[in-house]
């Protein structure tokens, strides 16, 4: 019979100063600072936000577009 190895990951919950940084991320960043990283600046979730960014950038320069120069756009 096959002898098994022992488990590579301890069975028990680590003390916390031995516990490993979580996907990869500092334990001392703040929560802005983590979501910054993982949601806004991401490799792959960046395309989208450049899409959302330029999106809401044209609704809001419409906006104040028609404020700016809406008299001259109306027929007198």
């Amino acid at each position: 019979m096959a002898r098994r190895s022992a488990p590579s990951v301890p069975s028990y919950m680590p003390h916390p100063s031995q516990r490993r940084t979580v996907g990869g991320h500092d334990e001392d960043q703040s929560a802005l600072s983590r979501f910054l990283q993982t949601e806004i600046f991401a490799p792959e979730k960046l395309p989208g936000n450049i899409n959302l960014f330029v999106g809401v950038t044209m609704f809001f320069g419409g906006i104040l577009a028609a404020r700016t120069w809406g008299e001259l756009m109306i027929p007198a």
